[in-house]
């Protein structure tokens, strides 16, 4: 009867032991768990959506590096985003015979007519076979200040992952992607003034930084 007796208040000690140990486990792990969410995923930068006048640009936490491909310009040249390092790039895939195209086509004349030159520009890039369709849509359209840029192969949309036209991808100076929209937006919007402003004050800023 003793025995039977100190079995069991043995089977209780190792019972509430036990009990103890797992509590305080369990409340160690839940507080460590917090205290890496907390340090961890909620100051994760996240990818965030820019309204462009109802459209979506989506702008990257980090910008992220392109793969390399070429294209051509009016007089055949062939061409990469590094001849245009050093230059924030608003790069349009489109065609001639795409409606949201030529809905927006008027808004990238006048955002690189009034922001065009040694640190920025839009790249119009034309999916159209034929250059001369080009030609005669920037004539029918008024547009005066964008060049003429040619994919004729189509092969830049596989490679930069571009579902269909018009695709835009704002590129900064060092050729990487800072964003993207997925459909037509008004261009000359000051919603993307913002972001050209906040692409070239990156770099002035870090060009501030190697120099100290």
């Amino acid at each position: 009867m003793k025995n039977s007796f100190k079995i069991i208040i043995w089977v209780a000690v190792v019972l509430t032991t036990v009990i103890t140990i797992a509590t305080a486990l369990f409340f160690y792990q839940r507080n460590n768990a917090s205290k890496a969410l907390s340090d961890g995923i909620v100051n994760v930068a996240m990818d965030t959506a820019v309204d462009i006048d109802g459209q979506r640009f989506t702008r990257w936490s980090t910008p992220r590096e392109l793969p390399l491909f070429s294209f051509q310009d009016a007089s055949g040249k062939t061409l990469t985003l590094a001849d245009f390092r050093g230059r924030v790039v608003l790069l349009n895939i489109w065609a001639t015979w795409c409606p949201p195209c030529r809905e927006e086509m008027p808004s990238l004349d006048r955002l690189n007519a009034k922001r065009g030159g040694p640190t920025f520009e839009v790249v119009a890039l034309s999916i159209d076979r034929d250059p001369a369709q080009v030609k005669s849509f920037y004539q029918e359209f008024g547009v005066q200040t964008l060049r003429g840029y040619f994919d004729r192969t189509s092969q830049v949309s596989n490679i930069i992952r571009a579902p269909g036209v018009p695709t835009t991808l704002l590129i900064d100076q060092e050729g990487r992607e800072i964003g993207r929209a997925l459909g037509p937006a008004a261009w000359d919007s000051p919603q993307v003034d913002a972001l050209i402003d906040a692409a070239q004050l990156s770099l002035s800023l870090k060009k501030n930084d190697g120099e100290k």
